[in-house]
């Protein structure tokens, strides 16, 4: 059973890697947002960790990306 901590901390780990992946891509929240067919406000939302995002967000989100959804969860 996970704690609410442990969710916590999953969530931000998603937040600061979806964050990263962005910029290194040198793409704006919208940019991306349009990419994976969401809108900008989620995009932030979901950057911020005020999200409990659904796993067909971050399949949207790393099909974007072009990179594999576990690369989003990774905590290296």
């Amino acid at each position: 059973m996970q704690t609410k901590n442990t969710t916590h901390n999953a969530r931000m780990i998603f937040a600061r890697n979806l964050k990263e992946f962005r910029s290194k891509n040198r793409l704006s929240q919208e940019e991306l947002a349009d990419m994976a067919g969401l809108h900008r406000t989620y995009v932030g939302s979901v950057e911020r960790g005020e999200r409990n995002i659904s796993i067909d967000n971050i399949e949207r989100l790393a099909s974007a990306l072009k990179i594999n959804i576990k690369e989003l969860l990774n905590d290296e």
